[in-house]
């Protein structure tokens, strides 16, 4: 994360033609740019805008997450007076100084577009104290990059600690926001390459898309000016490139294991009379077993309702209780029991004697004929 201040030039000498509009206008678009680029990069990083020109320098904004402020501070900023660099750039200084979150990186970005008064040794002096505190600066030359060319690579020499500082000049004819785009201005720290080839005259180094160890550049999309598009594209390639993988394991797995498909085949064949045996003797077993329930079934119901078998004779008759004097009663014919009856009774010679005696008297009893129809026989 990272406290950004950018110093514009307001001075009256933006007001030139030779950036399409203005070289006021075509550096507002720049800075636009420049701040929602930091503020993507990390939720953390802040950026605040301060003039150059005027008076004297002035900062409109503090570092602040927040780009519409950004914003709002370009387009209330007016064109006035002469640039006053040293003044502008110590100023940034004590700025990031008192930034709220002292674990932030500190760095100013400066647009110069018209002559620097001071002198280089003082602006060296100015480098070397910056360098001191750990201040980081990007210098962006348009305009008189002729005039300002040897003041401002000695200010870029006395600053510069382990490549985190950049000088980047912009010939006049081209727009300054898409020349921007290939420099390590709009990049983070050590991702871009060196700004000081383009101050000879040659084209900016081509800009790194490598972020987070993906390289976007095979997307086509800049990852600083739309991450959401770019995460999506990412995703998306991610996820094909997942798919391809898996479709070339998935053939090689199957053009090595067309060998050991046929002998599984093989051995599933000859298993399969097996299994086919089995199922027909668990069906078999399970028709025994049902016969033999039926079979069990048809036993109780025989032996719950017995059939009696015929007898070959007459039916016992019972002997007839003595009577006190010692002789016996006369015998009385009983009348054959029905088949029924002659079982139940047989049951109760088994449980209880007596009380099938008592039955039976009973029996032959109702089965003689009444006395009155005896005397009208005789």
């Amino acid at each position: 994360m990272e406290a950004t201040v950018v110093c514009v030039d307001n001075s009256e000498y933006t007001r030139n033609g030779d950036y399409a509009p203005t070289r006021f206008q075509a550096q507002a678009d720049a800075v636009n740019l420049l701040a929602g680029a930091k503020t993507q990069h990390h939720p953390e990083n802040t950026v605040g805008v301060m003039t150059m020109a005027g008076k004297t320098p002035q900062v409109l904004v503090t570092p602040t997450p927040e780009l519409g402020k950004v914003l709002n501070a370009m387009q209330q900023m007016r064109i006035e007076g002469d640039v006053n660099l040293a003044t502008a750039v110590q100023i940034a200084q004590l700025a990031l100084k008192h930034r709220q979150n002292k674990n932030q990186r500190q760095r100013v970005v400066i647009f110069i577009g018209s002559p620097i008064s001071e002198e280089k040794d003082a602006l060296v002096k100015i480098a070397k104290k910056l360098k001191k505190n750990n201040v980081a600066v990007d210098i962006v030359s348009f305009g008189c990059e002729e005039e300002n060319g040897e003041k401002l690579e000695a200010f870029h020499a006395a600053v510069n600690s382990n490549d985190n500082s950049h000088l980047v000049t912009v010939p006049p004819g081209t727009i300054l926001s898409d020349m921007l785009f290939g420099t390590p201005i709009f990049m983070e720290e050590g991702a871009g390459g060196d700004g000081a080839g383009a101050g000879e005259g040659g084209a900016p180094a081509p800009r790194s898309n490598v972020v987070d160890g993906f390289d976007y550049g095979e997307l086509g999309v800049d990852p600083t000016l739309d991450p959401e598009l770019a995460l999506a594209l990412r995703v998306s390639m991610e996820e094909e490139r997942a798919r391809q993988a898996a479709a070339a394991a998935a053939a090689a797995q199957q053009a090595g294991g067309e060998g050991a498909g046929a002998e599984g085949e093989g051995a599933a064949a000859e298993q399969a009379p097996g299994g086919e045996a089995e199922a027909e003797g668990m069906a078999i077993d399970a028709m025994d077993e049902d016969a033999l329930l039926q079979q069990a079934l048809a036993l109780s119901m025989q032996v719950e309702q017995p059939t009696p078998a015929p007898s070959s004779g007459p039916a016992p008759t019972p002997a007839a209780p003595r009577k006190a004097g010692g002789e016996a009663a006369a015998p009385t014919p009983a009348a054959p029991a029905a088949p029924a009856e002659d079982q139940a009774m047989a049951d109760l010679e088994v449980d209880d004697p007596e009380l099938a005696l008592a039955l039976q008297m009973s029996l032959a009893e109702a089965q003689q004929p009444p006395k009155e129809d005896e005397d009208k026989k005789e």
